[in-house]
């Protein structure tokens, strides 16, 4: 089901595509999105239905939640070059406690 992108989703994903050296000009970002899965571990469609279609990560950066569990962030592209997905994945499997800002991430290398 749809529903609108939150300011604290687009904030990242505008964080993570200029940490890439992109900017929404070149991945515009979708007013709509889907949850995946567990709405509460954070992972996000960007209105493209077809796991098919992934192509690669952009990029990928990671925090320590508030339980001190490692959650990794992916922001994902598909094969017309447009925004997948932002998916999380916590080392636990758990809840999200704290969504991430861009202060707080740190990027992995390579």
């Amino acid at each position: 089901m749809l529903r609108d992108i939150r300011k604290e989703e687009k904030e990242i994903v505008l964080a993570m595509l200029g940490q890439a050296g992109f900017n929404e000009d070149q991945f515009p970002i979708s007013e709509r999105v889907s949850e995946y899965g567990d709405p509460f571990m954070g992972s996000i469609n960007f209105e493209n239905d077809r796991p098919d279609m992934y192509d690669g990560d952009i990029i990928q950066c990671e925090y320590t939640d508030d339980d001190g569990e490692n959650v990794v962030l992916s922001l994902t592209k598909d094969k017309e070059g447009k925004l997948l997905d932002l998916d999380f994945w916590k080392s636990n499997f758990s809840a999200l406690i704290k969504f991430p800002t861009p202060e707080i991430v740190h990027y992995k290398k390579g």
